[in-house]
C-alpha cells in the first residue's frame, strides 16, 4: 500500500454514524466555500441509512449538493434493492440533487452501465468525496468477481461508471448493477469506508495487507491509492 489510512473505532453503529456524519458535512461544506458546489457519492445498503439521517439534519445548502449512489441495482425506482431511492427519500426532501445511476429503459445491463457513464461525463469531477461500505465477500461499490471484475478495476481512466454482473449474483439481490469504476472512485478528493461488525473488520484489514494481489475486490480498488483514506468501524 502506498496511501495512509486511517481507522477510527467507536463503541457502537450510532456513535460511527454521528461521527461519519460530521466528516461528510464538514467535507460538503469545505467544497462549497471552494466551489459553490458539492458533489459526494454515498454507498448504498442499509449500514449508511443512520449516517444519512444525521446528515441530513445539518444545516447545510443542500441545494448545491449533488449525490449519486456509488452503485445501484437494476431495478425500477421505488423498488426495495433500489438503492437511490433510499438515498432519495432522505435528501431530496432537503433540496439536495440526486442523480439515479440507472436507466430503466437500457434494454442490458451493459447498455445501462453505458448510459450512467455518459450521465456522470456531464456532473462536476472529481468527487468531493466518495463513501464505501465492504461487503462480508470484500466486494466494495458493485465492484464484485465476475465477468466484468477486470474492466471495473482496470478499464479506461475517463469511464466513470459500469455495467456488471456478479458471479454468483448475491442472493439478498441477485440482480445486475451499475457501479462507479475503480478510476472514478479513486480520483475523488477523499475516500471515507464505514463498516459494522467484526467480519468485515478482518475482510478489509487481509484486503489492506494483500494489496494490489488480494482476492478481495476492495483491497484491489485500495491498492496504490494516493489519497488518505478514512476508515470508520463500529461493532
Amino acid at each position: 500500500m502506498t496511501t495512509e489510512i486511517e481507522w477510527w473505532d467507536y463503541d457502537d453503529a450510532d456513535e460511527m454514524a454521528e461521527a461519519v456524519a460530521g466528516d461528510i458535512g464538514f467535507i460538503i461544506e469545505s467544497a462549497i466555500d471552494a466551489r459553490g458546489a458539492a458533489v459526494i457519492a454515498l454507498a448504498g445498503g442499509k449500514t449508511p441509512l443512520p449516517i444519512y439521517e444525521k446528515l441530513a439534519r445539518a444545516k447545510i445548502d443542500w441545494k448545491r449538493v449533488t449525490i449519486i449512489p456509488g452503485d445501484d441495482r437494476i431495478v425500477p425506482l421505488g423498488d426495495p434493492l433500489s438503492n437511490v431511492t433510499a438515498i432519495g427519500k432522505i435528501f431530496i426532501p432537503k433540496g439536495a440533487r440526486v442523480i439515479p445511476l440507472v436507466s430503466d429503459k437500457a434494454p442490458d445491463y451493459k447498455a445501462a452501465g453505458r448510459s450512467a457513464d455518459a450521465l456522470l461525463q456531464d456532473v462536476h469531477w472529481p468527487l468531493d468525496l466518495c463513501l464505501l461500505g465492504v461487503g462480508g465477500d470484500g466486494h466494495c461499490a458493485s465492484i464484485f468477481p465476475g465477468p466484468d471484475f477486470d474492466e471495473a478495476l482496470n478499464g479506461p481512466k475517463e469511464r466513470r461508471a459500469l455495467g456488471v454482473m456478479p458471479d454468483p449474483l448475491p442472493p439478498e439481490a441477485p440482480v445486475a448493477r451499475v457501479t462507479l469504476s475503480r478510476a472514478a472512485i479513486v480520483s475523488a478528493r477523499a475516500l471515507m469506508i464505514a463498516i459494522t461488525g467484526e467480519a468485515k473488520k478482518a475482510v478489509l484489514e487481509a484486503a489492506i495487507e494483500q494489496g494490489a494481489s488480494s482476492s478481495y475486490p476492495v483491497g484491489r480498488v485500495l491498492a496504490d491509492v494516493e489519497l488518505p483514506v478514512d476508515i470508520h468501524w463500529a461493532a
